[in-house]
């Protein structure tokens, strides 16, 4: 079955795009039909994903693109300043560079900046477009780290208001579009995140990126939890996507990082701008090893989506378990949307779940699963992570709102890995069976 999906996924993700478009470029400058020379396209994004940025390097043959840990790069001359594209890490460095140009193309984007966090790129993203006296609807259900960034950062500091709304719903993300007394829109930008960090809602990106365009306004999507294996914002209509590199990119618990991935290059340069104000770029070491642990991700995802699959149709059976949700469910409430917008039929590695009892059995539950989970923050890893949001990831939300959405104190949020799924189902029937 796996192998079988792996096919569809190859077969329907061919890039039609050139190889230089994809940052796929020769070895050594080599002629057409030589060693080193890229085969004529189109080109799977499994190739995609270990290539582009990747050259092997001219001095050397070095497979890998080497770490340029430099913080100052020569200049030929006054008059040739920044001729060879660099001068200061803060503002370019070549091997972050490399992995900007996998990560756009794996995107569908023009380009892409690299952030030393993922609430790093959030927050330039938001300063780089924003005023004081403008305003933002965003989902009321996003990482907990964005809604504090709203409200205690941007609301109080700077005077940029935000109204957190239900992003299922298309009408209630209109009427939430703001006007002044004169009857001028004072919305900017729509801020999208699907699915959303915790509870899975999704939000129709096609649709938001239209009714943004209606009035023109920008629309950024945080995608952290689908990657662009499962899931494309920019050839949606949006503007922006915005990613925590730190889950499914680097996938192996090593590393932080985040990322912003745009189509229009006047944007880019915007943001780029900023992130150069804030000083706050992807250090060249986290950019080498992401760009090594980006080649798996497909393979990391489609493992990861089987294991939540088969966990999620697990616990829909246990007597002890009063609600799970995930997109590949028959039950999810969104299940038309999930399959008309991820591709592949894939739905990611997220799931949550809820036992009966309440939030006593819940923290139950998280105090007492074993191995192979690990009760820890982070998710999109290779290790299955089990997560308390209301204590680790969203206490940061004020409590009215975290239950509003649902989060409650025994909500048990699921990061599947990649280990063999009977292992995992057996951890957690262990802890649910002794309820």
């Amino acid at each position: 079955q796996l192998q079988f999906l792996y096919f569809i996924v190859n077969f329907t993700n061919s890039q039609n795009m050139s190889a230089e478009n994809l940052g796929l470029t020769s070895t050594f400058n080599a002629p057409d039909g030589k060693a080193g020379s890229w085969v004529e396209g189109p080109y799977g994004v499994d190739t995609v994903m270990v290539h582009s940025g990747n050259t092997p390097d001219e001095k050397t043959g070095a497979v890998l693109c080497p770490v340029y840990q430099s913080t100052t790069f020569v200049q030929p001359s006054v008059e040739e300043y920044l001729s060879k594209g660099y001068s200061y890490s803060r503002t370019k460095n070549p091997t972050v560079d490399a992995l900007g140009t996998k990560i756009a193309a794996l995107e569908s984007g023009k380009g892409c900046h690299l952030f030393n966090t993922g609430m790093a790129a959030t927050v330039t993203l938001l300063t780089a477009m924003l005023k004081t006296g403008d305003h933002v609807v965003i989902t009321e259900c996003s990482y907990g780290g964005t809604n504090r960034a709203a409200r205690v950062l941007f609301e109080e500091k700077f005077g940029i208001t935000f109204t957190f709304c239900d992003f299922t719903n298309l009408d209630t993300i209109e009427k939430a579009i703001k006007k002044d007394d004169k009857g001028n829109i004072i919305t900017k930008l729509i801020f999208s995140e699907s699915p959303a960090n915790p509870v899975l809602t999704l939000t129709d990106i096609k649709a938001v990126s239209e009714l943004a365009k209606k009035y023109n306004l920008l629309h950024a999507v945080d995608s952290t939890f689908a990657t662009p294996v499962i899931m494309k914002p920019l050839d949606l209509g949006a503007d922006f996507v915005v990613s925590s590199t730190t889950k499914y990119i680097d996938g192996h618990n090593m590393t932080v990082g985040g990322c912003i991935v745009w189509k229009d290059q006047e944007l880019g340069d915007k943001v780029g701008l900023f992130q150069n104000i804030h000083g706050n770029g992807m250090a060249p070491w986290t950019g080498f090893l992401q760009l090594q642990a980006v080649k798996t991700m497909k393979l990391r995802v489609i493992k990861q989506s089987e294991n939540a699959q088969k966990i999620a149709e697990f616990l829909q059976t246990h007597p002890k378990v009063d609600k799970v949700q995930y997109p590949g469910l028959k039950s999810f409430p969104q299940k038309e949307l999930a399959d008309r917008q991820h591709l592949n039929g894939l739905h990611g590695g997220m799931l949550w779940f809820e036992v009966k009892g309440g939030v006593e059995a819940g923290t139950k539950i998280m105090n007492t699963c074993q191995r192979p989970w690990s009760l820890c923050e982070n998710l999109g890893a290779t290790e299955s992570i089990i997560t308390c949001p209301a204590v680790f990831t969203h206490a940061n939300m004020r409590k009215e709102d975290r239950e509003k959405v649902g989060i409650t104190d025994g909500f048990i949020r699921v990061s599947c890995g990649i280990e063999d799924a009977d292992d995992l189902i057996r951890a957690l029937k262990k802890s649910l069976d002794a309820l």
